[in-house]
């Protein structure tokens, strides 16, 4: 079978919610990240044949076309195409999928899988408004609710593997104390580019992820209120609301030949599945287990692990389900303490795991992330 290649792996640094990032168009944004990709690669940027970006949120700054006007507000030509896919939170995890099976059929050599999200600019379920919603009356009587709530499900989540509100925040605070440990020990600069943005004194690059909380404690994450009467979700256990976009170089084995490329991971394995809409977020589970069957792997053999933390319930179960080393999950922090820019992070994780591959000396990583409407990607690569 043909191999899809990654020549290089770029994000920006996240963004708090109106912080640094959001004096930034969206556009712009991406833009940026697929201009610093063409140029670390050395790519004849004409020679891209697609750039399929993922995005959530597709309205206003982020609507009509929002891919293609990212190749507009880039260094790329303008005989580059581009595809916006909203998988939701898997968006830019599926671009990646896709880039890979328009590799691996031969249909395309070079593509860039991408995605770019700025929630300050554009909030989350702003793309809702008005009208009668996207859940329909024969959705509500099929599955006996007024609507899916990614809230309730992370509630559920914790209910049914019986996960305490102590246990979701130590697990939050692990999760800013290891992003600020890979900050301090420049973990991310080789992923990292750098943003431009306006200051007050003038100019600067945006380089550090902003949300991290290295002073964060157990007692400051534990004064947070819960987001419904008796529960145990809160915002200091679930993912932070970011700005940021992040891309991958995706390319055949006979593009490595023709523009004289290096590549820094192969794509391994892929699986897309989907499960229960109402509990939703439990769906990587099965995601992993039709992965690791696939691949023919068991979990001992992979070395590194990103599981999106959308909530804190969510990997918690997963390391429950698949019987997973604790210790090889997220080991730079999560999107708890990263943020979790929707349509970006998927190429964002996928970014920092094969950094992170390289870094440590490491062999196969795995990543998957839960979606909306009960779905879930997962992928397995392997550093070179």
């Amino acid at each position: 079978m043909a191999q899809a290649y990654i020549v290089d792996a770029v994000r920006t640094a996240g963004g708090r919610r109106n912080g640094r990032l959001s004096g930034t168009h969206p556009a712009d944004l991406a833009g940026d990240v697929l201009s610093a990709l063409v140029a670390r690669t050395g790519i004849d940027p004409a020679a891209i044949e697609d750039v399929v970006l993922g995005c959530v949120t597709q309205v206003g700054e982020q609507s009509f076309a929002f891919a293609r006007n990212a190749v507009l507000a880039s260094t790329l030509p303008t005989s580059v195409p581009a595809v916006t896919v909203d998988r939701q939170c898997g968006s830019s995890q599926q671009a990646v999928q896709f880039a890979a099976q328009a590799v691996m059929s031969g249909t395309q050599d070079i593509v860039i899988a991408a995605g770019a999200e700025s929630m300050s600019r554009v909030p989350m379920f702003s793309n809702q408004a008005g009208g009668a919603g996207p859940v329909s009356d024969r959705i509500r009587q099929r599955f006996g609710v007024n609507g899916f709530s990614q809230f309730e499900g992370a509630e559920m989540m914790a209910r049914k593997y019986g996960y305490s509100r102590d246990t979701l925040d130590r697990f939050a605070l692990r999760s800013h104390q290891l992003a600020a440990a890979a900050i301090e020990a420049g973990a991310f600069e080789k992923e990292i580019v750098p943003v431009t943005i306006k200051t007050p004194d003038g100019f600067s690059a945006h380089l550090v992820d902003e949300g991290v909380r290295a002073d964060s404690t157990l007692e400051k994450i534990g004064a947070l209120k819960t987001l419904v009467e008796g529960g145990v979700i809160t915002a200091g256990n679930a993912s932070q609301i970011c700005d940021g976009a992040s891309a991958l170089l995706v390319v055949s084995e006979r593009a490595l030949k023709a523009h004289g490329l290096t590549p820094i991971a192969r794509i391994h394995a892929m699986a897309v599945t989907a499960g229960d809409p109402v509990i939703m977020l439990e769906e990587p589970l099965a995601a992993t287990q039709k992965l690791l069957e696939r691949s023919g792997m068991s979990i001992d053999e992979i070395d590194l692990y990103e599981v999106n933390e959308a909530f804190a319930s969510v990997p918690l179960a997963w390391l429950d389900v698949i019987k997973a080393d604790p210790a090889r999950l997220n080991i730079h922090g999560g999107s708890i303490a990263l943020g979790h820019p929707l349509g970006s992070s998927g190429t964002k994780l996928m970014a920092t795991l094969v950094h992170a591959l390289r870094r440590h000396g490491k062999r196969y990583g795995l990543q998957t992330m839960c979606e909306a409407g009960g779905i879930a990607n997962a992928m397995i690569i392997e550093a070179l």
